[in-house]
């Protein structure tokens, strides 16, 4: 099937280069069910959708050449499945990543960027990661199998990002908030991680001031998170970071966060771990970030963990109505 176009739309066929149809300004490119080759950076406005999820398949060909930063953790010369740098009101529904040596997704200084039923699966690093980026949609997406963050926001000061009805699993961190602030996650299962949602507010030599502030984790399935990452090998799980395990959820430094109505069961280590809880609520000030304070948890399940259920640092504190199991 040859690559058509209209006035309106560009509809790729496998084998045929997806960048050149995004350079010719159409506003939406359609990209045919099967495996294409190579990845492509986005522009302003345009609208890509692929057949589905694990129909339209995209996987690493020749690079495409993009001003985006070097990717946070990764090596040098590593290739992404989608770059979004500088771009406003883009849209990705419909496609997978797998394979890329860096990120499936790398968005840098993006504005309303939607990503909608796309899959990142094995992306050597991260698996999408949005940097420095607001006004954001990650809505029905599956992230597996990348050595740190599955969904990530990194340095997104004021995020305005919404992660629902997503799925993560064998990351070193299912969902991972780093110094970023105004996000909601809601009904996201988080599964065979090292950690299934971690929030995190640390100072990195050479990176912007950042901290976790006015987020919401709503309605979400933490359950069996039990990899073990961290450690020496730069080739481990979460490499970069301390051994952790079996955490369901971790806030770390964070400030005006709700926690409600989450499901947190089952996480047990399968390695060592620096928090020794499926629930850590505690502080970074030790590394440069700050306690954590005013921070509301309710109408939470949080049972058969091991070795502990839960450990909340009580001062500032507010926990209402959950279900706590007894220490094991």
């Amino acid at each position: 099937m040859p690559t058509t176009e209209t006035a309106t739309e560009v509809l790729v066929a496998p084998g045929d280069p997806i960048q050149s149809a995004l350079d010719s300004g159409a506003p939406t490119v359609r990209l045919a069910e099967g495996v294409h080759t190579g990845g492509f950076v986005l522009r302003d406005g345009v609208r890509v959708v692929g057949a589905g999820a694990g129909k339209t398949v995209i996987v690493p060909g020749e690079v495409q050449t993009s001003d985006v930063p070097p990717l946070h953790d990764a090596p040098e010369k590593v290739d992404h499945g989608i770059v979004a740098h500088r771009v406003t009101g883009a849209s990705v529904e419909g496609l997978t990543l797998r394979g890329f040596s860096g990120a499936g997704v790398y968005a840098h200084t993006a504005t309303d960027l939607r990503l909608t039923d796309v899959e990142a699966d094995g992306n050597r690093v991260w698996g999408i990661y949005l940097r420095e980026s607001s006004g954001l949609a990650v809505h029905r997406c599956r992230a597996a199998g990348s050595q740190y963050g599955g969904i990530a926001l990194a340095f997104c000061r004021a995020a305005e990002a919404d992660i629902d009805d997503c799925e993560t699993t064998a990351n070193a961190f299912g969902v991972f908030v780093d110094n970023s602030s105004r996000a909601r996650v809601r009904r996201v299962r988080s599964h065979g991680n090292a950690a299934g949602i971690l929030m995190l507010h640390q100072t990195y030599p050479g990176e912007p001031e950042g901290g976790v502030t006015d987020c919401l984790v709503a309605d979400c399935d933490l359950t069996g998170n039990s990899l073990a990452a961290g450690g020496e090998d730069p080739e481990a799980l979460g490499a970069a970071g301390p051994p952790m395990s079996g955490v369901g959820l971790a806030m770390i430094g964070v400030q005006r966060v709700a926690v409600v109505g989450n499901r947190i069961t089952g996480n047990h280590p399968g390695g060592p771990s620096v928090m020794g809880a499926a629930l850590v609520v505690g502080s970074s000030a030790d590394w440069g970030g700050s306690a954590s304070t005013d921070n509301t948890l309710e109408w939470n399940t949080v049972t058969g963990n091991s070795p502990a259920n839960a450990w909340v640092d009580p001062d500032g504190q507010r926990l209402v109505n959950n279900e706590i199991g007894e220490a094991t």
